[in-house]
């Protein structure tokens, strides 16, 4: 990403890059600048001291929420929508290097810059918008992780819904231990994930050509109506408005010199390391298209779009038992994660927007008793099923909020009042701007669809 930097060596020399921050004022304060990241040293410990916040990102990139998407794209049409998973990580990677980019050279989350830069009016409405995102990804996260331990324990969605409550005191005790020790977590996490749907895959034996092949752009995806459709709900839940608020953040857990080299230094390992971490995220979205594709599509199952018809159908296909199990057991750890990055983030937005510091528990309690209540009363008056509708409406709530994230942020980076040198280059803001629009349009349409049937 250093080459998106304008090569302007007079802007270099006016940059100031000792900005100073009130030490109330900074984005996650009791862990800011808590992660010492060594100047001398080979670049690979240097990158691995950096590493850890593209993880916590790359969280958002495999919720609940996205399974559904990726399970209906590969039992309806097989390996072809590969093409579009891969499309829209590419378009995450672009949008989250510019997030670390925004935190890294202002010293401000994107929260604090709309803050900064917008009358208050403007910044309360961009608040209760981003509010309502996350409530929308927290209430993805109960139902799938409602879902897991139904599957996994036969515990009652209402009863699952209400166990996830505990999990309010999982961040506070894990930031207690040091924000390294969280992203541990998520990376272990993260690491079950990846595990559980390699051995699916082995299991699958998915045919290496087609899987391939799928990864190359099909003109079917445009003229077929139906996977038109599904192709845009792949890229709508995609890019997770709370991620860029979040990246800009926990990137300002490092410990970096303020200084020219130090600055340009930061954003190439924030950037090698959320991209190394979203190519993760890619095989894990991928590997559950190819897993559908490869056991349902394969043997014409082609209705199934909801998580508990895959749990159901995945060891009777493959003939082994324990298929199924690893398919909930990734599913419950991707609850687990999204939960942990999803408090975080709604710490973020909150103290960034309004300058309100709540406990964390406090937080947690809330953002998720309003999930919670939506998923009893649906489950109760309209069954299970009924969470399934649920489920879509929260990633139509996330792709209203979207373009409120994505085009202050590719405002801020593109403006030379508040990156000074590291604005980034005309080219990249075409291209940027040219990522939003597609993101946006496609959100409205996908929204559009769902108001109108």
């Amino acid at each position: 990403m250093d080459s998106l930097v304008k090569n302007d060596g007079e802007a270099d020399r006016r940059w100031r890059f000792t900005r100073k921050v009130d030490a109330d004022d900074l984005s996650l304060s009791e862990v800011h600048g808590t992660i010492a990241v060594p100047r001398t040293g080979s670049w690979i410990r240097r990158l691995l001291a950096f590493s850890g916040p593209g993880y916590m990102v790359s969280v958002g990139y495999m919720d609940p929420g996205n399974w559904a998407t990726d399970l209906a794209g590969g039992s309806k049409f097989g390996y072809t929508l590969l093409a579009v998973i891969l499309l829209s990580n590419v378009m995450a990677i672009l949008l989250q290097a510019l997030s670390a980019r925004l935190g890294i050279v202002t010293g401000r989350d994107l929260a604090q810059a709309c803050r900064d830069a917008y009358p208050k009016s403007v910044s309360i409405m961009l608040w209760i918008a981003c509010e309502a995102a996350i409530i929308a990804c927290d209430l993805a996260e109960v139902i799938g992780t409602a879902i897991a331990l139904k599957l996994l324990f036969g515990i009652p969605l209402i009863g699952g819904a209400l166990i996830t409550a505990l999990d309010a005191f999982l961040l506070l005790l894990l930031m207690n231990r040091g924000f390294r020790f969280l992203e541990a977590f998520i990376v272990g996490l993260l690491t079950i994930i990846a595990i559980c749907f390699l051995i699916q895959i082995v299991l699958a034996v998915p045919s290496v050509t087609e899987v391939l092949h799928g990864f190359l752009p099909s003109p079917q995806i445009v003229t077929n109506p139906e996977m038109l459709y599904i192709a845009i709900g792949i890229i709508g839940a995609t890019v997770m408005p709370h991620n860029l608020y979040l990246h800009s953040s926990i990137v300002q857990t490092r410990k970096y010199e303020r200084s020219e080299r130090g600055l340009r230094e930061a954003i190439q390992f924030a950037t090698a390391d959320s991209t190394i971490a979203l190519m993760l995220a890619l095989f894990i979205n991928a590997s559950i298209l190819i897993v559908a594709a490869a056991v349902f599509h394969a043997n014409g199952r082609t209705d199934v779009a909801e998580i508990e018809d895959a749990y159901a159908l995945l060891s009777p296909l493959l003939g082994v038992g324990i298929a199924s199990v690893l398919f909930a057991i990734a599913l419950l750890a991707s609850g687990l994660n999204s939960t942990v990055t999803a408090t975080l983030a709604g710490q973020i937005v909150m103290e960034g927007f309004l300058r309100i510091r709540i406990p964390r528990w406090a937080r947690r309690l809330l953002t998720r008793a309003i999930a919670i209540v939506p998923v009893i009363v649906v489950t109760a008056l309209y069954g299970e099923r009924g969470t399934a509708d649920l489920l879509v409406l929260s990633q139509v709530v996330l792709s209203m909020q979207l373009p409120f994230a994505v085009i202050p942020l590719v405002l801020f980076v593109s403006s030379r009042d508040k990156m000074g040198a590291f604005a980034i280059s005309r080219s990249a803001t075409m291209l940027s701007w040219l990522v939003a629009a597609i993101i946006v349009i496609l959100n409205v349409k996908l929204l559009v669809d769902a108001v109108t049937g």
